[in-house]
């Protein structure tokens, strides 16, 4: 299984970004292996408006089994719940550490975003 977490680096020792829409980097991570993928979201990092939604856009077309994130605001997380995708937020850490987190059923599914919009 495949989960997408927001990160502030190009390998799973990178630490969580608390931002969705506006992180440098999302990991495509392996549950089981660890393998990854680096996903640059450099096209949102300084966008006037939208990061969030567009970030979400560019998840949603990789369909991961879940978003890994500190924050996430109402049209992001609306966009990724449209498309079936469960978002875990107030995740910190090593990318590394919140896949085992994840992995081992640590992590709730969140019901609602957890950052106004514009955060």
């Amino acid at each position: 299984m495949k989960v997408a977490v927001s990160c502030t680096g190009k390998d799973v020792n990178s630490q969580v970004d608390p931002r969705f829409g506006r992180t440098a980097f999302f990991l495509l991570v392996d549950t089981e292996t660890l393998d990854f993928e680096v996903v640059s979201n450099s096209q949102n990092l300084q966008a006037a408006q939208g990061a969030g939604v567009q970030a979400a856009s560019l998840i949603a077309q990789m369909k991961p089994a879940a978003v890994l994130t500190g924050h996430c605001g109402p049209k992001a997380f609306q966009v990724l719940q449209a498309a079936g995708i469960p978002v875990y937020v107030g995740v910190s850490g090593t990318v590394k550490e919140a896949v085992a987190r994840f992995k081992k059923g640590d992590l709730t599914p969140s019901t609602a975003p957890n950052a106004p919009g514009h955060w």
